[in-house]
């Protein structure tokens, strides 16, 4: 049984123009989908974020409580103090202890008010928080929505094309079994190097299908001959003939 190295010419070129055929079916499928699967990730990505915010934010609103629920049980204990130190003064012995007395009564006073500073602050500072969470619900309601459309757009075109897309991989593989090696690695690196895909090209109104630079017409002789590989000049594509392009395609 012959091997890829046995072929001749023209059976590597149709055998790796045919591969091109099937990858370029894959890639319209590709292009269907568009940016999709990359737009669900991102939104995804952002839910995940805005959840994380929101996390975040109930840390710190647990912290104001926490804060708060503290500053409150200092007031009481000056309030309770306060109280004590007045009923103490009822039973003062002289003045100095009146004024000892009254002192403290001051102390705690100005501890009420700085617990009361400190508890309005953190109600504000609470509120604030309250609010950004609220913000941080409503965006993630309304990517959930974004995401909720995208992924419907997407898995109508996956499933559309997805029995498709499964049979033109498996040829896809089994036409790369049948392409000289060294022409495949070849292959390859040309689809890689361009967005389209295209690494073998027909000739099209005497010029190359790829980067459309005219083909002079003694290389487009030698190309129709197929005793080479041999790629344009200008792009480095692998080029064909209009025939065996057309010969491939009706075959396909």
């Amino acid at each position: 049984m012959a091997t890829v190295k046995d072929f001749s010419f023209e059976e590597k070129l149709t055998a790796v123009l045919s591969l091109q055929k099937i990858d370029s079916k894959i890639d319209e499928i590709k292009t269907m989908k568009g940016e999709l699967p990359m737009e669900v990730k991102d939104l995804e990505d952002e839910i995940e974020g805005l959840q994380t915010r929101i996390n975040n934010i109930d840390a710190e609103i647990n912290s104001i409580n926490t804060f708060i629920d503290n500053k409150s049980n200092a007031k009481k204990d000056a309030l309770a103090l306060i109280k004590k130190y007045e009923k103490q003064q009822d039973n003062v012995k002289n003045n100095r202890e009146f004024e000892a007395i009254n002192k403290e009564i001051e102390m705690q006073e100005l501890e009420v008010k700085l617990n009361e500073k400190h508890i309005k602050d953190a109600t504000y500072e609470q509120k604030d928080r309250m609010n950004a969470r609220i913000k941080t619900e409503e965006k993630i309601k309304d990517v959930e929505e974004a995401l909720t459309v995208k992924r419907a757009e997407l898995e109508k075109i996956t499933a559309d094309t997805e029995i498709e897309e499964k049979i033109l991989s498996e040829k896809s593989q089994a036409a790369k079994e049948k392409v000289d090696p060294r022409l495949l690695t070849a292959y390859d690196r040309i689809r890689k190097s361009y967005r389209n895909g295209l690494a073998v090209v027909p000739i099209m109104r005497d010029s190359c299908g790829g980067c459309f630079n005219v083909i002079p017409p003694q290389r487009q002789s030698e190309i129709r001959q197929h005793k080479k590989i041999i790629v344009c000049e200008h792009c480095g594509r692998i080029l064909v003939d209009s025939d065996l392009n057309d010969k491939v395609t009706n075959k396909g």
